[in-house]
């Protein structure tokens, strides 16, 4: 790779054909008011390439001579730093930092330690902090083999028993192995290496593509290193159970685990067709085989990630961080733990630049390819333990009731809490039939909360203020989906609105601050989410319309508008992003900023999932029985629920890549839902007159809440749910 320009634009030449087969859309430009982070990043263990994050989400890696043309190069782009999210200073020295200066400018151990982040999310963050990245096989992020029960038909997360110890290296768990390994490292005699435990390591380019191999582009990448061909049928990863039991008794793996384990279920699947062959037991390889207690693949991946998030991980994650990560890593500790490596696998015991001789450099280079690279040691003492919260004994479980009325005999169709104690204007907003408002005061007590009612509703003057400007298109029967409340309930938009445009208004004044044009007909429906790319309080806002598009919209927090892609003051507004692929009007769109999705629904028609810039991912599985998507919602953790109101009503869940995983015939048709903060479950109200709570997984109804005097059009959650 060369760099020809570093000013105004970057632009990269790839001159390597065989690179170039597994590079989708590569165009060699990126914008520099595009890049959201820059991390100084190793090569072959040394110091001299660099791996920018983009606001598409995507992420490039480049390689360079040396380390100061790595310097010169951080110098001459944004100073970004490492990007909002770890609380690192924004400076272009924070890009240059080592690993274990880096993490202290960190918050991230802080809000583990704390319980403010997830063990995953924790991991991956140690992960990208050491060098570890999607963009390098041989740096690939390392996650922990977790549990070790593969045989039982059920499988109890809280019984210590079915988990692994977290504070010894895998070698080192079967005792008769670990005694094989510490003989060996006893009786080293050779003066020109230093003396190991395990000549192989646990994170290999071969061991991801080996994990990957049912999914392209790994599958492309795993046949050209074997040769143009599969791995033998009985070397192939085809059973969780004996790739754990492999990891037990075979001194040549010692490997741990891929973050795909705990959220990509399809990799596990062979939707490719692939031909892997049949083993020696003339058994067919072909989907991995799961555990007794797993039902389906997702099924196992979810078990498997509340195994990671389980109260005894939780307690020993810091055993594990100080082996991979931590004091354990190198040095005597490691001696003891058992945990030392070949030393080729350690960054700086080998300077490639030194090398003169071409032939040893290559077979160095060969060496520290493909036999494992140890991440960058971040931390020299021992990692703080988990700090839990304490819990209350008694569990209150009580029904409180309280009737708002916005106007009299006027159903609602939208309501939106902001109950979090930081927010300054802290209220409920909700929205009747004929679009008139209130801003309902949440009062935080020490029982929860509780709510004031808007009293400019007590007075025909104060009502008139409320009321949402013009009536709607009378096509359109308002609901939850007209609406959305956004800055912590201080701005209302609205749609449905003859002259094809959406507004937005404010929630003290009742004033109108904005129409948004763009769609050729009539707005159907809105969803906002947080611009996680950006600075500041910026908003990502999608809206559907009956000329069978969405539209990408962005809120600039800081103007309190919807802005186009130049910012400029006075702008009307354009759209950032058009989503084609309806054949019919939309009907309901969600949307995501955490992953980027935007899911929508039309009558008839597909249901589709994008990213926030237009790109088509899926045509999700939908029944052809349902036709009347009503209302879709999309989890942090990349689960998709449509509700549909066909018949009855069905209740789908799919999975990011458009798979359906469980789909429930309703009793009664829903009308509003909404998904719990941690995902797990989806509260909803309909025609029935009560509110259920139903677990997503399986999609089994956990409760129910007492009825009401009629349907429920509308629903919300407070922050602490």
């Amino acid at each position: 790779m060369t760099l020809i320009d570093v000013y105004g634009d970057l632009r990269i030449m790839i001159r390597n054909d065989q690179v170039l087969v597994y590079v989708n859309d590569i165009h060699g430009r990126w914008n520099f008011d595009k890049i959201r982070a820059i991390y100084g990043r190793r090569y072959l263990l040394q110091n001299c390439a660099i791996e920018i994050f983009l606001a598409n989400r995507r992420s490039v890696m480049f390689k360079f001579a040396d380390s100061q043309t790595v310097k010169k190069v951080i110098n001459a782009l944004p100073s970004v730093g490492i990007g909002k999210f770890y609380g690192a200073p924004r400076a272009r020295v924070t890009s240059t930092l080592i690993p274990s200066r880096l993490i202290r400018k960190c918050n991230m151990t802080y809000k583990w330690i704390n319980e403010e982040i997830s063990n995953f999310e924790y991991i991956m963050f140690l992960n990208t902090i050491a060098g570890r990245t999607y963009n390098d096989l041989n740096q690939y992020p390392i996650f922990p083999w977790i549990l070790t029960n593969y045989t039982s038909d059920q499988i109890d997360l809280n019984d210590p028993n079915n988990y692994r110890d977290l504070s010894k290296p895998i070698g080192a768990l079967d005792l008769q192995r670990r005694n094989k390994f510490k003989t060996r490292y006893e009786s080293w005699q050779d003066d020109g290496i230093p003396a190991f435990h395990y000549g192989t390591h646990y994170s290999t380019a071969g061991f991801t593509l080996a994990f990957c191999l049912r999914m392209e582009p790994f599958s492309t990448l795993f046949i050209n290193m074997q040769g143009n061909k599969f791995d033998s049928p009985d070397r192939c990863f085809s059973s969780i159970a004996q790739a754990w039991k492999n990891c037990q008794q075979d001194t040549a793996d010692v490997k741990e685990l891929i973050p795909e384990l705990f959220y990509q279920s399809e990799m596990l699947l062979n939707n490719n067709k692939f031909d892997l062959g049949v083993t020696s037991e003339q058994e067919l390889v072909n989907d991995v085989k799961l555990p007794p207690w797993a039902k389906s693949c997702y099924d196992f991946i979810e078990i498997h990630r509340m195994a990671l998030e389980s109260k005894y991980v939780s307690q020993h994650l810091h055993e594990w961080i100080d082996l991979i990560f931590g004091f354990k890593q190198r040095g005597p500790e490691a001696i003891s733990a058992m945990n030392v490596f070949y030393y080729l696998t350690y960054e700086g015991n080998c300077d490639l630049q030194a090398i003169q001789d071409p032939i040893m450099r290559t077979g160095i280079e060969q060496q520290i390819r493909n036999f494992g690279q140890t991440p960058s040691q971040l931390f020299t003492e021992p990692h703080p333990a988990r700090q839990f919260k304490s819990q209350a004994k008694d569990v209150i479980d009580r029904e409180v009731t309280m009737n708002l009325v916005v106007t009299n005999n006027v159903p609602l169709a939208f309501v939106k809490s902001c109950t979090n104690p930081a927010s300054t204007s802290a209220s409920v907003i909700t929205i009747s039939s004929n679009q008139v408002y209130a801003v309902n005061k949440w009062m935080m007590s020490t029982s929860g909360g509780g709510i004031e009612i808007d009293q400019a509703l007590t007075t025909s003057s104060g009502i008139a203020q409320r009321r949402l400007g013009e009536p709607m298109d009378q096509s359109i029967t308002p609901s939850t989906l007209c609406f959305c409340s956004i800055c912590d309930n201080r701005f209302i938009l609205a749609c449905g609105y003859w002259d094809k445009s959406f507004k937005c208004f404010s929630t003290e004044t009742g004033k109108l601050t904005q129409s948004i044009f763009g769609h050729w007909d009539i707005v159907t429906c809105l969803s906002s989410t947080v611009d996680t790319q950006s600075d500041g309080k910026d908003l990502i806002i999608a809206s559907g319309s009956k000329d069978a598009t969405i539209l990408i919209w962005s809120w600039n927090g800081r103007r309190e508008r919807i802005v186009g892609e130049n910012n400029i003051i006075g702008d009307a507004g354009a759209p950032k992003a058009i989503v084609t692929g309806h054949e019919n009007g939309v009907v309901c769109v969600a949307c995501n900023g955490e992953l980027g999705l935007v899911v929508s629904g039309s009558i008839g028609g597909p249901c589709l999932i994008h990213t926030l810039s237009g790109e088509l991912l899926h045509i999700m599985s939908v029944p052809s029985y349902c036709q009347r998507p009503f209302q879709a919602c999309v989890s942090d953790h990349g689960l998709i629920v449509i509700n549909f109101t066909d018949n009855k009503g069905y209740l789908i869940v799919f999975t990011s890549n458009g798979r359906l995983l469980y789909q429930r015939e309703l009793q009664e048709r829903i009308l509003a839902m909404t998904l719990s903060n941690d995902g797990q479950f989806i509260v909803a109200g309909g025609f029935g007159k009560c509110v259920e709570i139903w677990q997503i997984r399986d999609l089994v109804r956990r409760h129910t809440m007492t009825n009401c005097d009629s349907s429920i059009r509308a629903i919300d959650l407070s922050h602490n749910e």
